[in-house]
């Protein structure tokens, strides 16, 4: 009964084109995936504490005050991570609004209920993050979901790009989508991996003296290593879903996401190795989470690509035709 008054509602609204539809879920993917990016300034500025309590920024008050005990700067820096949280939940309810009152096929409103789900989740994660004083599980779980509702907008994206009458296609053979999908699995343990040598590392998202951030007590070189290894698995998987691809012919728009894919990972390996040899410079850990999150927003895309919906064939007629 609920759904129903919701879609007399929604029903009052200009009916959005496909246009806006897909700009309204590119903003979707590009404030998810803000969200991430502007997490890591957090985390290497020590800003994570800036707003001490959660839903609001200091008790009383869901702006930043004028206190002694936090810099103006770790103030301003989380205040604004947590202002994009709005444009993350605008663009989220405006898909859902869209892809409803366009009256798209159930699977693709499903898709974009999940953004304000997830949405909600992540806002869940981040006030325990903060009021467990930046514990380093916490944020590792706070960025992996973030690393996940990026994946999940961008196959919404591959999805609203599709006709709602289109016929079910399989652009490659089973095997080259399973293995396709075991390079998603390999990429979930470099992020997890990636997490647990930042849960170790410089950057604890606060340097209070007074309140020290819990850290994993691991060695970091061993971290460092594990991350490396599941890298290199996972770029290896993908050279070799690129010769099997090849091997059985792939549309240009496969051939496409495929070529971006691989030099989106090997841009982001690069960029640890500079890391590692430098001792993890604080711009350069900005530039690797924008990197992991490109990684998992290319890797999503290919694995869209893979089965889509095209339209139908124009019938034809085969009635004689008579001539004047």
């Amino acid at each position: 009964m609920l759904y129903r008054a919701f879609l007399r509602l929604v029903d009052r609204l200009p009916l959005p084109s496909l246009r806006a539809q897909r700009l309204t879920a590119f903003a979707v993917i590009l404030t998810q995936s803000g969200i991430a990016v502007t997490g890591a300034v957090v985390r290497v500025t020590a800003s994570g504490l800036g707003c001490p309590t959660w839903p609001q920024c200091f008790p009383g008050s869901f702006t930043p005050i004028g206190v002694s005990e936090v810099p103006v700067l770790h103030q301003s820096v989380e205040f604004g991570n947590r202002l994009l949280t709005f444009g993350v939940t605008l663009f989220a309810a405006l898909i859902v609004l869209a892809v409803t009152r366009a009256r798209r096929r159930r699977e693709v409103i499903g898709w974009a209920w999940l953004m304000p789900g997830g949405t909600v989740l992540q806002a869940v994660i981040g006030g325990i993050t903060v009021r467990t004083g930046l514990l380093w599980w916490t944020v590792s779980i706070h960025l992996l979901a973030s690393m996940l509702m990026v994946w999940l907008a961008v196959v919404l994206y591959a999805k609203i790009d599709q006709p709602d009458d289109g016929v079910d296609t399989v652009q490659v053979p089973a095997p080259l989508r399973w293995l396709t999908a075991l390079s998603g699995v390999v990429m979930t343990g470099v992020l997890i991996a990636g997490t647990l040598v930042t849960g170790a590392g410089p950057h604890a998202g606060d340097k209070s003296i007074e309140r020290q951030v819990e850290r994993l007590q691991v060695e970091i070189v061993t971290l460092v290593h594990i991350h490396a290894e599941f890298l290199i698995a996972y770029l290896a998987l993908l050279v070799g879903l690129a010769f099997a691809l090849f091997a059985v012919g792939i549309t240009p728009a496969i051939r496409a996401r495929l070529f971006v894919l691989l030099a989106v990972v090997c841009s982001q390996g690069l960029v640890g190795v500079v890391q590692y040899f430098t001792e993890v410079p604080a711009a350069l850990v900005v530039i690797h989470v924008g990197g992991a999150t490109a990684c998992v927003a290319a890797t999503a895309a290919l694995w869209a690509a893979l089965r889509i919906k095209e339209p139908l064939p124009v019938p034809t007629s085969n009635a004689p035709t008579h001539a004047a």
